[in-house]
């Protein structure tokens, strides 16, 4: 086992690596793909195609708009908005003003959305017409809080500023010195576990983020991109084709027909999807006759991609798949390229170039090769804190014996002798019955495998005898009789004594996010109150 002087080391050359490398913020990126490619395709969305000069004249108009408003280097600017061309260029000009981007979830509540706003400091809201419809009810409290500085993308509304009048009141682009200590966006979680945080990342981060070379983009990529705005499985990639001059299809809603349709028309050689979109296209009856040899690299993230899924996609469509096991906060990362390593798709891989990775148990000593325990990581991806939380950013760090701060993954999981990264379960999800530790995703595992089980969520209920005991959630398969006691036995009969499920019922859905994760805290909660 590497000691840990040797591992803190580590830590210090990559953090010494990155300080050589030179800081080139995005409006300056933008700016030079414009002068030497000002005709190449930077977005399309819907359709319409946005180049690089066209890109940089918009983003020039909307600093130039937000400065009129009095926002300049950190001012905030909220954006509620589907992925198309005018949200782009709102959220580039944003950058190129200075400010701060906070996207926000269109999928969130209305109190969710006034809480976020006001967390955030935004003194600005951008929106569009889909997105207004969820502020309706709060209009009028929004119009109070941010008198004359209401957006509207594309559509006219009293109260709110039409996109082409916003435009219109800005005059010259400001002059800005992009720092890399400023705040580049923020970004709130899901609120899966509780109230949503900021995350905070700054210019020199994402910065840093983007130009990896590890991804295979340059001036010919092209990046489809199916997820939301508000969310990093979005942004990242996309902030890495910006950064290397590729071009970006976007799409306002995922949609399996369309998403191949667009595969074969652009000639799309990445993407990034979440493991539901994946079993989606698959089952898609035009995958097998759609064109996908100009893939180069397709990528996972968002939750575990099971290995019986990695299977098929390996098999059935062209070009490498990485699975990106990580978090929005960062630090905590691992990467498996799983075209080159095909015997260890039940793992997430290895750490991820200039990451650190331990486990650690509950009194925060780091464990051996093997042993279980809480997945920690270093990076220099990492966020700049929870905004406006210290107390909760503190609380989230593990720190080594020489004080590095290291994020806490909340993930329970052990690395294989060669290094891999085997996940075992959430550490809230983790199920003690009896004094037994029983890992969830075991038992999901086994009941996906069932021939006619659709989902599955398992979760741990109060029990007299035991504490508490693990319960499936389970969806059939359309046309499925089978009885629940009948796949209790059949999945209790290949799992150990102590790990047998107390009782199976039956769902018509399980609840999950907008990318797709399974919102376990929505399950638990009828059982716990």
């Amino acid at each position: 086992m590497t000691s840990d002087a040797a591992m803190t080391q580590n830590v210090h050359d990559i953090m010494a690596r990155q300080a050589r490398q030179p800081f080139v913020d995005f409006p300056s990126l933008i700016a030079r793909h414009a002068s030497e490619r000002p005709g190449a395709p930077a977005f399309r969305c819907g359709g319409d195609t946005l180049d690089w000069a066209g890109l940089a004249r918009a983003t020039e108009r909307v600093a130039a708009a937000c400065a009129a408003l009095g926002v300049g280097p950190d001012g905030k600017v909220a954006l509620l908005a589907s992925p198309g061309l005018r949200a782009i260029q709102a959220f580039f000009g944003v950058v190129r003003a200075g400010g701060c981007v906070v996207p926000l979830a269109t999928s969130a509540t209305a109190a969710t959305l006034m809480g976020m706003l006001g967390d955030s400091d935004a003194t600005v809201l951008v929106a569009d017409a889909d997105a207004r419809e969820s502020l309706k009810a709060v209009e009028a409290e929004l119009a109070a809080a941010l008198p004359h500085r209401l957006v509207a993308l594309d559509f006219q509304a009293p109260g709110w500023l039409g996109w082409d009048d916003w435009l219109a009141r800005g005059g010259q682009p400001p002059a800005v010195d992009h720092r890399a200590d400023q705040a580049f966006n923020l970004i709130y979680s899901s609120g899966t576990t509780g109230k949503p945080k900021g995350i905070l990342h700054l210019h020199g981060m994402r910065s840093r983020q983007a130009n990896r070379r590890s991804f295979g983009l340059g001036p010919d990529s092209v990046m489809l991109l199916s997820t939301p705005l508000y969310s990093n499985t979005t942004l990242q990639p996309m902030l890495a084709t910006v950064a290397n001059g590729g071009s970006t299809v976007l799409m306002r809603k995922f949609d399996a027909a369309e998403y191949l349709r667009l595969c074969a028309a652009h000639r799309v050689t990445h993407t990034m999807l979440v493991p539901v979109q994946y079993q989606r296209l698959l089952a898609h009856e035009d995958f097998a006759r759609t064109d996908l040899s100009s893939f180069v690299l397709k990528q996972c993230t968002g939750a575990p991609l099971d290995a019986r899924v990695k299977s098929q996609i390996l098999a059935r469509w062209p070009g490498g798949l990485r699975e990106i096991y990580g978090m929005t906060e960062g630090g905590c990362s691992c990467v498996l390229d799983a075209h080159e390593f095909p015997d260890k798709l039940g793992t997430v891989g290895r750490p991820a170039p200039d990451h650190d990775m331990r486990i650690v148990d509950d009194d925060g000593r780091v464990l051996a090769q093997g042993e279980v325990g809480e997945i920690v990581g270093w990076s220099p991806y990492m966020m700049a804190g929870y905004y406006k939380q210290p107390q909760a950013t503190e609380a989230f760090y593990w720190r080594d014996d020489s004080g590095i701060a290291f994020h806490r993954s909340g993930d329970i999981g052990r690395f294989d002798d060669e290094g891999f990264l085997i996940l075992l379960d959430r550490k809230k999800d983790l199920i003690i019955s009896g004094g037994f530790n029983i890992y969830a995703t075991d038992l999901e595992s086994v009941a996906a495998a069932h021939p006619e089980v659709a989902d599955v969520a398992v979760i741990g209920i109060p029990s007299e005898q035991w504490g508490e005991t693990p319960l499936a959630l389970v969806v059939l398969k359309p046309g499925s009789t089978l009885d629940p006691e009948a796949l209790r036995s059949w999945v209790n009969g290949q799992v150990g004594r102590t790990q047998r499920l107390a009782a199976v019922e039956y769902r018509s859905e399980l609840p999950r996010s907008a990318l797709g994760k399974l919102l376990k805290r929505e399950l638990r909660q009828p059982y716990w109150t």
